[in-house]
């Protein structure tokens, strides 16, 4: 099989590899215990990394295939281009799946004349081996075997399911599509012991606990499809109209070496800014006290300190011009291991600290990294002292709108965020249009409103306030760099807006105290977690109240008539 000449994409270290255009077929039928997919195990090459894996049918599309569009059925070009998002050629995908299947399993999706599935037990297996072998070796056209025999391909009969794209930085890249189907019941799948050595009909879940060797996608397909217990629903799936999205896995490094990580992953868009070459060498984890360069301008050390609280720990950066001197945004709890990490990491003489807020796990070491460099405290006084580090007093009080100018070409600009805390503060690195947010905005959960200085309606009206910001990244104080900023924020209210609607059906069911209310409203939460809930539950129930929606008499809240 030849592959047709495709664009280049980005790889490693100069040439980039050209994309492989490919197309696999994920073939499902219904086993005594339910759903099973059909997998086979690729035959062992030298240099080749896939080499015994269990894999779908699937290869490159070939330029021979076009040849058989016009046997295509139920399908054509356009509509296959449309489904696929190209401008031509959707259709070949089509084509290329079944001319694999048939290659490397022996099921054949057409049908004759007459509708009917094709008989290839009338042809005997011998024939039938033989038609495949010379497929694989190039020495019969898919096209002319078709139109000999009477066939047409059960295009129909083939759903789109998934794109995905191999990470950069691999020496060979393919873009592949996958598609569904159900197998013909009167055909017998069997190996071509050419590419595919072995062959399996296994439930989903039985693939993922065997030990096979999987790719990722490969195993990211098994874990989706073993949601479904019966064919017809996972057809149904991918027979209905919807938008299927590029999946493209980045590589990156942790305590296991590379591995390929998914859009999923707290670390993949970090990865993407700092990695679209593909080298790899992107920590997957946040380590404690390592020095991380987010950009010319920005270094971020995480404090050891994580918990359920603080997620993986508490970030501190250091923000300044490169070669001048910097600012440190949240120094973090004052343990000494952590003060001598940031001043090793400083890139720079560190001329001022800012404080996004002072909870205990954000600015207790500033007193500290102050008399150890001499840079005055930027930040504001919290209007309550509870959870506070009551220490903090700042040189400089910020207010929202001020500048602050760290060298040639690196600005930020104050935001004043309350709502987590009263003296909540942002910062955004204009040239970047980086925002730092402290406890703003958290990576992989919501962060905790605790009144009296947490503030539910200050909060939502402080996230909407970013909206009109223009802005690209998000520096969190917990967790990775965050793409895709409104978006978040978007979510984040509508999460809190959802919360808040379970918190008035949970009135109108009768109300009551707090302790009464949080298994109604945070049903979805463990309850090792309701101490900390109940904080947000009190929040949002002192919003409603402000709302005028909500009373409250001798603790217990009820539904405002």
């Amino acid at each position: 099989m030849t592959a047709a000449a495709q664009p280049s994409a980005g790889g490693r270290h100069g040439a980039s590899p050209a994309l492989r255009h490919s197309a696999s077929l994920i073939v499902l039928r219904d086993g005594a215990q339910g759903l099973e997919v059909l997998m086979l195990r690729r035959a062992e090459r030298a240099g080749d990394q896939n080499s015994g894996a269990a894999v779908f049918p699937g290869g490159h599309l070939d330029a021979a295939d076009k040849q058989a569009c016009d046997l295509c059925v139920g399908l054509d070009d356009a509509r296959a281009s449309a489904l696929l998002d190209v401008a031509i050629g959707g259709l070949d995908y089509w084509v290329a799946a079944i001319r694999e299947c048939f290659e490397e399993a022996g099921l054949l999706l057409a049908v004759d004349g007459g509708g009917r599935w094709a008989d290839l037990a009338a042809l005997g297996d011998a024939a039938v081996r033989s038609m495949r072998n010379d497929l694989h070796a190039g020495r019969a056209d898919f096209a002319a075997l078709c139109r000999r025999h009477g066939w047409r391909l059960a295009t129909d009969r083939l759903h789109y399911f998934s794109h995905w794209l191999t990470p950069p930085g691999r020496p060979k890249r393919f873009d592949t599509r996958f598609l569904m189907t159900v197998a013909p019941p009167a055909q017998q799948a069997s190996a071509d012991d050419t590419e595919s050595t072995a062959l399996m009909w296994l439930a989903p879940g039985e693939a993922l606990q065997r030990g096979l060797k999987l790719m990722t996608v490969t195993e990211e397909t098994l874990r989706t499809l073993s949601a479904w217990r019966r064919v017809d629903e996972a057809i149904g799936f991918a027979a209905k109209p919807r938008a299927v999205s590029l999946t493209m896995p980045r590589l990156g490094t942790g305590a296991k070496g590379m591995r390929p990580v998914l859009p999923t992953h707290w670390a993949y868009a970090e990865i993407g800014r700092l990695d679209p070459e593909g080298r790899g060498d992107v920590g997957l984890e946040l380590v404690p006290g390592r020095a991380v360069r987010l950009s010319p301008r920005i270094v971020r050390v995480t404090a050891d300190n994580g918990s359920v609280m603080t997620g993986p720990g508490t970030n501190s950066y250091f923000v300044g011009a490169p070669g001048g001197p910097c600012a440190l945004i949240d120094p973090g709890p004052d343990e000494p291991a952590h003060l001598q990490a940031l001043l090793a990491a400083a890139p720079g003489p560190i001329t001022r600290i800012l404080v996004t807020h002072t909870h205990k796990d954000h600015s207790p070491a500033a007193q500290a990294m102050r008399a150890a460099t001499g840079a005055p405290l930027f930040g504001r006084v919290a209007e309550h002292p509870e959870w506070q580090d009551t220490a903090f007093a700042p040189d400089t009080v910020l207010a929202h709108g001020d500048r602050i100018a760290l060298g040639d070409g690196c600005t930020l600009r104050v935001i004043h965020t309350p709502g987590h805390a009263s003296n909540h503060l942002c910062y955004l690195l204009e040239e970047e249009r980086l925002l730092f947010t402290g406890d703003h905005l958290m990576q992989g959960s919501t962060v905790v409103i605790n009144p009296p200085d947490g503030d539910m309606q200050a909060y939502l009206r402080s996230l909407r306030l970013l909206l009109d910001l223009e802005l690209d990244w998000l520096a969190p104080g917990h967790g990775f760099l965050i793409d895709r900023p409104h978006e978040v924020v978007r979510q984040t209210v509508a999460h809190r807006l959802q919360r808040e609607a379970r918190v008035v059906d949970a009135l109108r069911s009768g109300g009551g105290d707090i302790d009464a209310l949080l298994p109604l409203v945070y049903a979805d939460v463990p309850a090792r977690l309701y101490p900390v809930a109940a904080r947000s539950l009190r929040a949002h129930l002192l919003k409603l109240r402000a709302d005028g929606r909500a009373d409250e008499a001798l603790g217990c809240w009820s539904l405002r008539p």
